[in-house]
Order: C-alpha cells, then sequence, then structure tokens
C-alpha cells in the first residue's frame, strides 16, 4: 500500500513539474503571437496611411529566455521518465542483462549525484539573487530569483527522478522506461 501512495505521489511531482513546463511553453507563445500580432497590425497601419500603434512588448526575448530555461529543467523529470531522452544504447545492447544492470545502476547514481550538486548550487544561485534584491538589466527589470528557483525546483525533481529510475534498477533489474524505448526501437520492424 506504502508502495503505491509514493508511486502515485512520485508521479504526481513529475506531471506537475511537465505541466509547469508546458505552461512556460505556452506563456513564450503567447507572448510572441501578442508581439508578431502588433507588428502586423502596425504594417497594415502603415500601409493605409494611418498612424502605427507601435506595441512593443518590453524585454520579451529577455523574459522568454527566462521562461524557456524554466520550462527545459521543469521538463526533465517527465522526460526522463517517459524515456523521451536521448540515451546512447551501443553500449548496453552488447550487454547481457546483469552487467546491463550493473551499468545502469552505476549511471543512475552518478546522475542522481550530479543532479543533485546541480540542485544544490542552483538553488544557492536563486538564493544569493534573493538576497542581494538582484533583477535583470533590461527594459523590465525582472527580479532573477524568479527564473533561477524555476531551475532549481527542476532540477530538485529531476534529481528525484534519477533516485526513482536508481532504485527502480536496483529492485527490478532494468528503468521503469525501458519497456517503452524497446518499444520504440522496434517500431517499424515487421
Amino acid at each position: 500500500m506504502a508502495e503505491i501512495v509514493m508511486r502515485r505521489g512520485l508521479d504526481t511531482l513529475y506531471a506537475v513539474s511537465l505541466w509547469l513546463a508546458a505552461l512556460c511553453l505556452v506563456a513564450i507563445a503567447l507572448l510572441v503571437g501578442a508581439q508578431i500580432f502588433g507588428r502586423i497590425v502596425d504594417t497594415v497601419l502603415v500601409r493605409a496611411g494611418m498612424e502605427p500603434v507601435g506595441f512593443v512588448i518590453p524585454s520579451l526575448a529577455e523574459i522568454c529566455g527566462y521562461l524557456l530555461a524554466a520550462g527545459s529543467f521543469l521538463a526533465l523529470a517527465g522526460t526522463l521518465k517517459a524515456g523521451a531522452h536521448i540515451r546512447v544504447g551501443m553500449v548496453l545492447t552488447h550487454l547481457g542483462p546483469r552487467a546491463r544492470q550493473v551499468v545502469e545502476t552505476v549511471v543512475f547514481a552518478g546522475a542522481a549525484g550530479l543532479a543533485a550538486y546541480m540542485t544544490w548550487h542552483l538553488g544557492q544561485f536563486a538564493y544569493v539573487s534573493w538576497s542581494f534584491g538582484e533583477v535583470s538589466s533590461g527594459l523590465v527589470p525582472v527580479p532573477l530569483v524568479y527564473p533561477q528557483a524555476a531551475m532549481a525546483v527542476g532540477m530538485a525533481v529531476a534529481t528525484v527522478a534519477f533516485i526513482d529510475e536508481l532504485v527502480e534498477t536496483l529492485r527490478r533489474g532494468r528503468p521503469s522506461f525501458r519497456a517503452g524505448e524497446d518499444a520504440f526501437s522496434h517500431e517499424g520492424e515487421v
């Protein structure tokens, strides 16, 4: 029972993280779309001999960059659990089941350690920005703690996902996403 509750909790965490990443991408699309629409309206007005509105979203590129960074980090865990990360399987395909499990265990342990290290330093980075009140240098002074904290949260969730896969590999002998990965690699075969 506890295992089921834990699994549901982790899956919910990964899903929420993916939804937040998707919202970041939707926000980028809406902001860029609004800017493009404003330029189209200005072009039409100028060609009609009227004064352009001059609609501009200040610091658009900067804000979209922050949203892209946040979305990328927030999507890490969900894409790992879905088997959507690019893995180089040239070595793994030539190993027997036991050797493959050992290699995958070592890789997940290393990845979890590296992700934890990155989480710590991204968190420190966000904390320093918050404590000094750092803002971006663009037209719109964006507090840097927000995109940095989103990156730290995304990496923390990725750390949990790597630990989850490490435990899964130790318990079941294979990562949870391998079934989907194997199905994808054999897609199109008769």
